[in-house]
């Protein structure tokens, strides 16, 4: 396939996801071009191929599709002022981060009287299913627009469904999130038992993958609480910290009771208050460890 056969596509947000996106699409024939406020990163996106830019207005210009990739709300903010501000011809924006409902609401409000198109499609997967394309994007909004970028999607993730109406990407994500959340800290309470009752980390590993016991979430984040290494992180437990707390609120404004999620959320207050923020989210088995007085010799 010629380079750059596919046309022109922009990533705002060149972190774990964004970047292992923009080196996909990359690979796929795309002509990525990106912008990130870490220099680091957009360092190393450069090396692999992806043309920088200063801002998000520099990419509306640029090119008549764009994904973002963000940590929170105010990232988004910034990064919809700036496209309106390019006054660039319609884009289409597919918004994949996880951030709350009303946030996105306000981006596609602000962003439509532009004359742009926001769709909501938030994306099921980690950093590490990223970078091999196992994602899945949730997308919501305009549908034959989302139609229109299947084949995009497929350069990226191995699925992509169209959930209706803006806004329900977001809704099943948080319904994801939830049971990630919670499978999440069961595995590390498996591990812990296992261990306290002298069984081998690698053998539980190996016996509860194979068995009634697993999860997807086990199998991605049981070789790290197996070895107790929760570092490259896949998901940083500071970033997660915001993920729980607007699933928390999403279920509260529907009054719907969330007893094993609730249950979860001091487990990874405990890892915050740990200094553990900057490691993947399976650490939460360290402090399962620490709360349960067990001691392993460090992994080699």
């Amino acid at each position: 396939m010629a380079a750059n056969a596919k046309g022109k596509v922009g990533v705002v947000g060149l972190g774990i996801m964004g970047g292992a996106i923009a080196r996909n699409l990359k690979v796929a024939g795309w002509h990525v071009v990106g912008h990130d406020i870490d220099a680091a990163r957009s360092r190393e996106l450069a090396t692999a191929g992806v043309e920088i830019l200063p801002d998000a207005g520099a990419l509306a210009a640029a090119v008549p599709l764009i994904l973002t990739s963000l940590p929170g709300p105010d990232a988004l903010a910034v990064t919809v002022r700036q496209i309106v501000a390019a006054r660039a011809p319609r884009r289409v924006v597919v918004e994949t981060s996880t951030l709350a409902l009303d946030d996105k609401l306000e981006a596609e409000r602000a962003l439509r009287e532009a004359g742009h198109l926001l769709l909501d499609c938030p994306l099921s997967g980690t950093g590490a299913q990223a970078a091999t394309k196992d994602l899945v994007v949730y997308a919501s909004g305009d549908s034959g627009a989302i139609a229109a970028l299947k084949p995009l999607f497929s350069d990226f993730a191995r699925e992509a469904h169209d959930l209706g109406r803006f806004g329900n990407g977001s809704r099943m994500k948080f319904v994801a999130n939830l049971l990630v959340a919670i499978h999440n800290v069961a595995s590390a309470e498996a591990f812990v038992l296992g261990m306290k009752a002298g069984l081998d980390p690698q053998q539980i590993l190996k016996l509860v993958s194979a068995g009634a016991g697993n999860s997807r979430v086990f199998e991605l984040r049981g070789p790290m609480m197996a070895a107790g290494r929760y570092d490259p992180p896949t998901m940083k437990i500071s970033t997660w910290r915001k993920d729980m707390a607007i699933i928390g609120e999403f279920a509260a404004k529907l009054g719907c009771p969330t007893p094993l999620f609730s249950a979860s959320a001091p487990v990874y207050a405990a890892a915050l208050a740990a200094g553990r923020g900057a490691e993947d989210t399976a650490a939460v088995c360290a402090v399962l460890e620490a709360e349960a007085g067990l001691e392993r010799a460090p992994a080699r």
